[in-house]
């Protein structure tokens, strides 16, 4: 009986094997002959039998070319072995990246058994994407984003100074607070300098409005960093509410009235804005923000934010026109500090970076100043006070614009402004509540929580433990309803809100103590009561005040589309959504806003407050005129459009979370195990024990 035999050769490096192929009736089927090149000499012959499940598998054809290829260990040491270089490969480079990224400190708190970075990166990206941001240079001022570091720990690539919880000590308290609040002077001070004007206010009513506004933002931030959202975050009047201000300012029924104007639409806006801050309350208390939330991603804030510095353009330029030598060295000056001289440090501080505006404003004012003593804006026999329709002498109308605006009458400001002045509720009577105004203020609360959501998110990732929990931020949304009403009470003609500059400001001084904040918060009430300093921030020309709004205008656009970097900015769904709402945010209220005006008609208010008085003539036309008023109000506003296209878009559009950028906010179950956060989050002198049961205000 004759046998087959069969050989097939298995050659792997340095090893030569030989498979012997029998006849089924042979019991030994398999037989393996392993010839091993042990050494440079002739090769040793051993064979070994393996059954055919257990054979060895050829060994891994990725290399490292770094490290070099392993030599080979024998039988079950060589995955011992493999991971073993391995674990040195690693542990080499986390040195070198530890030697090349700059000192962090790290957080005490962890990601609440999520693997997940700010914004629902995964942990290896976000570690990848933190190991290329560590060679940034320490100086460099740059918005927030969190990474997770080697122990799992959220970790800020922030290089703050001082922390939330940090008490660096009386004195730097006290100047790091002042420094805080002067850097936002501009978005104090501006918004009365514009609306006041608008309203007829005379340069006293100017002065007591710019009191009341700083006192009610000190007490305000009291409140908010004690019991609101516990950040350290600057409240004010936002540009969120000079928008509808404006339009009502600009009514068809305020256009004829005669006597005191100011007293009279200042009721108005005193009870459209009490009602809408009581709606925000509402919608904070009733825990229907931390629902709302949901719905509300970068990819909403965004375009929202950046469509309220946009809708000013017509406001900008042109009223710097009126006095271009001022208007434009005004600009000149705040875009030289702010960019060209931002590195420059004195005593160890960037004041240019920090101080652009309130220096700018200092300098600019001073220039004016000693032109107009020195008589550059005197015309003979022309009076700056006697209204334009009084003017008879045509030299004189040639030159009542420049007047007007470039000179700086400090006179009538400072004299008409008591020492003293403390500002009391109702000072200018009782106010006057419309459904129609109201409902526009409404809507206008919405928004102005929306971009406070995002100031809450980036604000936290610079200074906080963690992110706050949806209860938290409905705590801050309700308490900042109550921070409007207190100033629809007082009257300071807008709204209180979270100012979106304060995120750029704690990022630039990398001052994010919420003990700084309060006492600067403290220091800026004294200074309300004061009466000179109303009087003399009343004495600013226009012009400046325009020049400056054209730089925080764009600053806040820029802060805005800034909030894309949570999201994947490049992705072509959230490009699309941005662009649409942008553009028909300008488009859509310039519909509204030319509707039945014909070129020639000569209106009353100046060119760059009509696109205010749409409740007039806007395109709706329905037997109710309430109605009217509102729809046309309404959609006649950029950030309105933006924000309802936005919302609808992103929320209608699939996105995976990571490229829609959703805002990762704390777990409550995790917040309360995690004694870090609850020190950042809960309200003091044990208010928090008191309020246990209202699970959706809280941790």
């Amino acid at each position: 009986m004759g046998c087959a035999f069969g050989f097939r050769f298995v050659i792997w490096p340095k090893t030569i094997g030989i498979q012997l192929q029998m006849p089924s009736f042979i019991q030994i089927r398999n037989i393996q002959f392993r010839i091993e090149l042990s050494t440079p000499h002739f090769p040793s012959f051993s064979p070994q039998f393996y059954p055919p499940q257990a054979r060895p598998k050829p060994p891994n054809s990725s290399l490292d070319l770094e490290a070099g290829r392993p030599r080979p260990a024998p039988n079950g040491e060589a995955a011992a072995a493999k991971d073993r270089a391995k674990e040195e490969k690693d542990k080499e480079r986390k040195e070198r990246e530890k030697e090349l990224a700059p000192p962090v400190r790290k957080r005490r708190d962890s990601d609440g058994g999520k693997n997940l970075g700010a914004n629902g990166q995964t942990a290896a990206a976000a570690a990848g994407e933190g190991s290329r941001r560590a060679v940034r240079n320490e100086e460099a001022d740059v918005l927030p984003q969190s990474v997770l570091d080697d122990d799992g720990f959220i970790s800020r690539q922030s290089h703050m100074k001082y922390e939330l919880r940090d008490s660096p000590g009386l004195v730097p308290i006290g100047l790091y607070g002042f420094q805080h609040f002067l850097s936002m002077l501009g978005s104090l001070i501006l918004i009365p300098l514009v609306l006041v004007p608008a309203m007829g206010g005379s340069h006293e009513d100017t002065a007591n409005i710019v009191s009341t506004v700083l006192f009610i933002s000190g007490v305000t931030t009291l409140l908010h960093i004690s019991f609101g959202s516990r950040l350290p975050l600057i409240q004010g009047p936002s540009f969120v509410y000079l928008a509808p201000a404006l339009a009502i300012i600009n009514s068809p029924e305020f256009l004829g009235l005669n006597g005191n104007n100011f007293k009279h639409i200042m009721k108005e806006l005193q009870g459209a804005v009490i009602i809408g801050s009581a709606f925000q309350a509402f919608l904070g208390y009733s825990g229907l923000m931390s629902i709302f939330v949901r719905l509300i991603n970068p990819v909403v804030v965004a375009p929202t934010v950046a469509a309220v510095g946009l809708s000013f353009y017509s406001y900008g330029f042109p009223r710097v026109g009126t006095c271009i030598e001022i208007g434009a060295v005004q600009i000149l000056l705040v875009v030289v500090f702010s960019l060209y001289l931002r590195k420059v440090s004195i005593l160890g501080h960037r004041v240019f970076l920090i101080y652009a505006v309130p220096l700018g404003l200092f300098i600019t004012w001073a220039t004016a100043f000693l032109l107009t003593e020195s008589g550059v804006y005197n015309y003979k026999g022309c009076d700056a006070n006697i209204p334009a329709s009084n003017i008879i002498s045509d030299h004189c109308r040639r030159h009542v614009s420049r007047m007007k605006s470039c000179r700086v009458d400090t006179t009538q400001a400072l004299k008409s402004a008591p020492w003293f002045r403390f500002p009391y509720p109702l000072q200018w009577g009782t106010p006057v509540f419309h459904w129609n105004m109201a409902l526009v203020m409404c809507v206008v609360s919405i928004i102005s929580s929306v971009d406070s959501v995002g100031s809450y998110h980036a604000s936290s990732l610079l200074v906080a433990s963690r992110p706050p929990t949806a209860g938290v931020l409905s705590r801050g949304i309700g308490l900042e309803g109550l921070s409007s009403i207190l100033a629809g009470l007082w009257g300071t003609g807008t709204g209180s809100t979270t100012l979106t500059e304060n995120v750029h400001t704690i990022a630039v001084t990398k001052m994010g103590s919420r003990k700084a904040v309060q006492l600067g918060a403290c220091l800026l009430i004294a200074l309300s009561l004061i009466g000179k300093v109303g009087g003399f921030i009343a004495s600013i020309p226009q012009v400046i005040v325009a020049a400056l709004l054209c730089f925080m205008w764009a600053m806040l656009t820029a802060l805005g589309l800034s909030n894309l970097r949570y999201s994947e900015a490049g992705s072509s769904r959230n490009i699309i959504i941005v662009g649409l709402s942008l553009f028909f945010s300008l488009s859509i209220p310039a519909y509204f806003q030319q509707y039945g005006i014909s070129p020639n008609s000569n209106v009353s208010v100046p060119s760059y407050l009509q696109p205010y008085i749409v409740a007039s003539h806007g395109p709706i036309q329905t037997k109710s005129s309430g109605l009217n008023y509102v729809l046309n109000t309404l959609l006649s506003l950029h950030m309105v459009i933006a924000f309802l296209l936005a919302l609808i878009l992103d929320n209608t559009v699939p996105g995976s979370r990571q490229e829609r950028g959703v805002y990762v906010w704390s777990e409550p179950e995790a917040a309360r195990r995690e004694p870090a956060v609850c020190k950042d989050y809960e309200l003091p002198f044990r208010v928090s024990r008191m309020f246990r049961w209202v699970k959706w205000v809280g941790l």
